[in-house]
């Protein structure tokens, strides 16, 4: 329950304050990633059907703005600092300072702004009949997507909020929570589950491995952009297997 507790405080804004917290809890709540996700997606699918008497345009930025507001932005605060730092060729110091710096860059802007044009536009082209259900998918495979990562990765600082969710991390976190994403996938869309799932790994692999070679591991930042970057891709596929919805 504790490690649930410190899933919900750390992935949402929830008033839960865990005042004791071992270090080993942090990657003991990682368990717990993909059951907050689907809490999240669950309060996304709803606002998705209060809001489905709304213009297309309005219904999607609302949508939006929901997840935003659940979860604080945590993981697009992260995911523009690493627009920001991996903007040109920049040695490992040099990035690692950049995404530290509270200042938004022209980068990040641009990220930002494009982050919030793509799901905005893919949440516009699905149906309502598939966005409830890739809503769903979204939530919770961002949040398994954040535990394969820090299962998979070193910490590249020596102090910062992802330390010990990566150096806790263990491989019981990063299998069942697989399995129970998987399983989702195959329950709402069946076997197109299958190549959603894949289709929407393969990019976490690819920019994972770019990133590491670049510094050499994660951070805080750069776990919230391959988050964010796998909701992307995550809708995109559920355009590419359903098609555009014409209104």
């Amino acid at each position: 329950m504790k490690g649930f507790l410190i899933a919900l405080q750390f992935l949402t804004i929830f008033p839960v304050r865990i005042k004791s917290i071992k270090e080993k809890d942090f990657g003991d709540s990682l368990l717990y990633f993909p059951l907050i996700g689907l809490l999240i997606g669950l309060l996304l699918t709803l606002s998705s059907f209060l809001f489905s008497f709304l213009p297309p345009f309005l219904k999607a930025t609302l949508i939006l703005l929901t997840s935003i507001i659940i979860t604080g932005g945590i993981h697009l605060d992260g995911f523009v600092d690493t627009c920001d730092g991996f903007y040109g060729r920049k040695e490992k110091e040099e990035i690692l300072e950049i995404m530290r710096d509270s200042h938004l860059g022209v980068m990040g802007v641009i990220g930002l702004i494009s982050n919030f044009l793509l799901k905005i536009g893919f949440i516009m082209a699905l149906s309502q009949a598939i966005l409830w259900k890739a809503l769903i998918l979204m939530a919770v495979f961002s949040r398994w997507v954040q535990v394969l990562v820090c299962n998979t990765s070193s910490y590249v600082r020596k102090e910062g909020k992802a330390k010990y969710f990566i150096e806790y991390a263990f491989k019981k976190s990063l299998y069942l929570g697989g399995g129970f994403c998987l399983a989702l996938f195959l329950f709402l869309i069946q076997l197109k589950g299958i190549i959603l799932f894949f289709f929407s790994l393969l990019p976490v692999f690819l920019f994972s491995s770019y990133v590491k070679r670049k510094i050499g591991g994660m951070t805080g930042d750069t776990i919230g952009a391959v988050s964010e970057l796998s909701e992307i891709f995550l809708l995109c596929g559920c355009l590419l297997l359903y098609g555009i919805n014409r209104y």
